[in-house]
């Protein structure tokens, strides 16, 4: 073995530069970040050579002449001084890793000045040596990285395209954009402008800019509070029946921070499960606030991986406050107060009522698993508005309100299967099978005992010894929903009693579906036997109803928490606006 010796400075900052910058967009990364912790208003990032020169200037605090050497070389910092600071992160960095990894591979200029000196202070960078002179220029920081990797063959050699590197560096910019809408953002490709927002101080206003139009339409506001454990989750998420086919669109934030959470995206998924179809995704822009006792961001050099002191209570707080933003319940004003503001309309608040989800981490499987089933959710009377935006405001339940809402105007059905409404807005279609089956699952979730039918004669049926096995292990789950069955040989059984609502439908075209779908789920036997209740117990399509059947599958599916989708993730309705009705015939609307 060959004599140990001192790793040169140079040699060492490399070596970090491999953790904290992987890619161009890495650089990006870090330079916004210290931009935003520096108080800027107003960013610019601009790439050109194929994503090796990236030009990141900004209207901050500055950095201080005295100080400017030390903020190249490892570890140096402003944001953290003692151990205490490092359990106490207020800022999005804290390492002092950035700059000095920086400098190793590229060639580096920064230009800055602090309102207090009259000129400002320019340094050069390339290997890791850094040289400084005076120079004139407005406050803030200007940060010019070039050739990248330059001396680093290898790196550069594992450089995807420029347009996918550029991707990774739109993706960055955009997901602090986001959680910003105070500062303003540029970023330019090769002099292009290919993103930009207008500081607009709104959220919602601010994703109007990021995304389109048809994106921020579909979104419903979550605010929920936690004054005793210092916990808040803000933001929006997408109805039901807006989906995407990957999580790509789950922009979730720490404190403001990007994080991909495991934790969190888990949360989201599981407070969607029943409301859309596998292998969908709502679009969700959430930022949970945290005490930051309460939570470590100093796991990964990128700052991105995240531990809870309380993993149980962050889980089930997400989930009640993403519930809470997407639950049908309305608000109304008191005293003649002013309505809520547009943008931050649907915005309630949600407690667990019954138990909450316990999770753990799954070794085998490498995954967050959940032990316990989807609490119960149901509305307080309090409601914590965003103070600047909106007024106090009330809510009630649409089923116990003192005044009546006038009712739909049904205008029939089309091929017995969809309920047509007439809307000030449009045209609505409602499937009124999977409408009223929306409600039924909701009914029988929240139900503590279900109403059960005695049969006094029952068909014997016959299942394999797997599925025998699996129901006589899970009497108790079937007993719960209603379902009484005894096994009258090894593999034969009878239904002694089943829930009134499907009274009438034959016991083993209910046993054979619950057995279908919960082939390779057993975890989730219990949602699948009250999904299965709740589809028996609807309407059909290519029924026909009366007018007065009609209202009445309407009336109770507007009362349901969640309207947007059936149990198993479909649509319920389509509104087609008047004026897109109107344009067919061309009319004016």
């Amino acid at each position: 073995m060959a004599r140990i010796k001192q790793l040169s400075k140079h040699l060492i900052n490399q070596i970090a530069a491999g953790e904290v910058i992987e890619r161009p967009a890495s650089v990006v990364k870090e330079l916004v970040e210290n931009s935003v912790d520096a108080g800027a208003t107003k960013i610019s990032i601009e790439i050109t050579n194929e994503c090796r020169n990236i030009r990141v200037a900004d209207n901050g605090s500055g950095i201080h002449p005295d100080d400017i050497l030390l903020a190249f070389s490892k570890h140096a910092t402003s944001k953290i001084s003692t151990d205490e600071d490092l359990y106490a992160i207020q800022t999005l960095g804290f390492r002092g890793e950035a700059l000095s990894s920086i400098i190793s591979i590229s060639k580096l200029s920064c230009t800055t000045r602090t309102k207090d000196f009259e000129n400002g202070t320019k340094v050069t960078c390339e290997n890791s040596e850094v040289h400084q002179v005076q120079t004139g220029c407005a406050v803030g920081t200007i940060m010019d990285v070039r050739d990248l990797f330059y001396n680093i063959p290898a790196r550069l050699k594992f450089l995807r395209n420029p347009n996918t590197e550029f991707s990774y560096i739109q993706e960055i910019v955009q997901s602090i954009a986001v959680i910003h809408p105070a500062i303003a953002f540029e970023l330019k490709k090769n002099g292009k402008t290919v993103l930009k927002t207008t500081a607009q101080q709104d959220l919602k206003r601010n994703l109007r800019e990021i995304f389109s139009t048809n994106v921020t339409d579909s979104l419903k506001g979550v605010l929920k509070t936690d004054e005793l454990a210092g916990l808040k989750i803000s933001g929006y998420v997408s109805t039901p029946d807006f989906t995407r086919s990957s999580k790509k669109d789950y922009h979730i934030y720490i404190n403001s921070r990007t994080v991909k959470c495991p934790i969190f995206q888990k949360a989201i998924d599981t407070a969607y499960k029943s409301l859309i179809a596998s292998g969908k995704y709502p679009f969700v822009v959430l930022n949970l606030e945290i005490p930051t006792s309460d939570v470590d961001v100093n796991v990964h050099p990128t700052k991105k991986e995240v531990r809870y002191k309380n993993v149980n209570q962050i889980f089930n707080f997400i989930i009640a406050g993403i519930l809470g933003g997407l639950s049908n319940y309305k608000e109304t004003p008191t005293n003649n107060q002013p309505q809520v503001t547009s943008h931050n309309e649907n915005i309630i608040e949600f407690q667990p009522k019954e138990k909450s989800l316990d999770v753990f981490y799954d070794k085998a499987n490498d995954e967050i698993a959940i032990r316990e089933e989807l609490p119960i959710y149901t509305p307080t009377n309090t409601y914590n508005p965003q103070p600047e935006h909106v007024e106090q405001k009330q809510f009630f339940n649409p089923t116990e309100q003192a005044t009546p809402e006038p009712e739909d105007i049904i205008i029939g059905q089309y091929k017995n299967t969809y309920i047509l409404i007439e809307l000030d807005e449009g045209l609505e279609i409602v499937d009124q099978h999977i409408a009223e089956e929306r409600y039924n699952y909701e009914k029988l979730k929240n139900e503590k005992q279900v109403t059960s039918q005695l049969l006094f004669i029952s068909d014997v049926l016959t299942v394999s010894a797997t599925e025998a096995e699996l129901i006589k292990e899970h009497l108790d789950k079937f007993e719960k929903f209603g379902y009484g069955i005894e096994f009258t040989s090894d593999t034969e059984l009878i239904f002694r009693k089943v829930p009134q609502m499907i009274a009438k439908v034959n016991p083993k075209e209910i046993l054979s579906d619950i057995l279908e779908h919960i082939e390779g789920d057993i975890d989730n036997l219990e949602e699948n036997i009250l999904k299965t209740t709740a589809c028996k117990a609807s309407v059909k399509a290519g029924q026909k109803l009366s007018l007065w059947q009609m209202q009445e599958i309407i009336k109770k599916w507007r009362t349901t928490e969640l309207p947007y989708t059936c149990p198993h993730g479909r649509p319920i309705n389509k509104v087609i606006p008047h004026k897109e009705l109107a344009g067919w015939f061309q009319r004016n609307a």
